[in-house]
């Protein structure tokens, strides 16, 4: 037994480099390997220098830099910039109504743009892309159901598939052509990021049920992409009916499980969230919980979303404290349990008992 444990954890909403430098140090001193690194369109902006001396940094302390899309296309990260120049670049619902901050996977400008972003990463230093939840919109409204990406481009793209007008009701068809077209942005524009040597990981948020069809991607849709290397999922529990060690334990394994088996079939990494926001008073042991769970499960690229409890966000934990010293206990934990489990297989091969 050989594997490394990766132990990360997300770190934005801060540019100033004296704040980077005591970051850095406390989480090589508190036992993390790895820091996910923001780099949204206003840094590319504004902080493009500043963020390569935030990778240099980062790896002075022996952390190893990933590198967060954050907002490039729109939420989970910032409102998308993009499409302040590009407005027909907008992903448009099924009922015609434009959203105001997604872009469409489809848009050839948009790909250009992504690629334009590699390259400013390549060229700070970055060797590893983290893509982050890319989705689509899917969602219910007054007993209907409405959905993206019904723009110009991706209608004549569907008719050149399928021969027929695109319908403005969910078909199967429809979701067909929908994790086709993520899957085929992901595929051009990762092959883009590795001729360059760099490395592609991605993170797939988790629905209800396992077709994810409200997403417009799945794990196995998504993991047919050749281009990426890593497939990964964030089994946030708060605001589900799991709650308590033994709730949060199953919910996170099982969630664990699912994306590990689908890896395994496609011979893929991996990568698995903590949840380390948005936790309420008095369920900081959770994580522990959630932390057992994913190692158990078999994981060893773990992060967590994020650092200090996200206490730079508006949806930080109630108690950031708190969540941050339960975040350290969870790695701690694993770590041990990771290193005895190194010292068990070393003795067995010794045939030392």
């Amino acid at each position: 037994m050989n594997e490394q444990l990766i132990k990360g954890v997300a770190y934005h909403g801060n540019r100033m480099l004296t704040h980077v430098r005591e970051d850095m140090q406390d989480l090589a001193a508190s036992g993390f390997n790895s820091v996910l690194h923001m780099f949204s369109h206003n840094d590319w902006d504004r902080h493009k220098n500043i963020m390569k001396e935030i990778f240099d940094i980062t790896s002075y302390y022996g952390l190893e830099t990933w590198v967060d899309n954050w907002g490039l296309g729109g939420p989970p990260g910032d409102k998308s910039h993009f499409l302040s120049y590009h407005p027909e670049a907008h992903q448009v619902l099924s009922d015609g109504k434009i959203s105001p901050v997604h872009v469409c996977f489809n848009s050839p400008a948009y790909v250009e743009f992504t690629k334009n972003w590699i390259d400013t990463v390549y060229e700070a230093g970055g060797r590893k892309i983290f893509w982050d939840e890319p989705h689509m919109l899917d969602f219910q409204a007054n007993g209907e159901r409405f959905w993206t990406c019904r723009c110009e481009t991706c209608q004549k793209l569907f008719e050149e598939r399928y021969n027929m007008p695109m319908p403005t009701v969910f078909t199967k068809e429809v979701d067909e052509f929908r994790k086709w077209t993520i899957t085929n942005y992901f595929q051009t524009v990762a092959s883009y990021a590795k001729e360059k040597g760099m490395y592609n990981s991605i993170c797939v948020m988790f629905n209800d049920t396992q077709d994810n069809t409200n997403f417009g991607v799945d794990l196995d849709s998504i993991c047919s992409t050749p281009a990426l290397d890593n497939i990964g999922s964030d089994p946030y529990w708060l605001g589900g009916d799991a709650e308590g060690y033994e709730d949060v334990y199953k919910f996170v394994y099982d969630k664990t499980k699912w994306n590990l088996d689908v890896c395994k079939k496609y011979g893929k990494d991996h990568n698995l969230w903590l949840q380390t926001y948005n936790n309420p008073i008095g369920r900081e042991e959770e994580i522990i919980a959630a932390a057992d769970a994913i190692y158990d499960c078999g994981a060893r690229t773990i992060f967590a979303w994020g650092y200090r409890g996200s206490d730079a966000n508006d949806y930080r934990a109630k108690a950031p404290e708190r969540t941050w010293y339960a975040t350290k206990a969870a790695f701690e934990r694993i770590s041990e349990r990771h290193r005895n489990a190194l010292r068990e297989a070393a003795r067995k091969n010794l045939g030392i008992k």
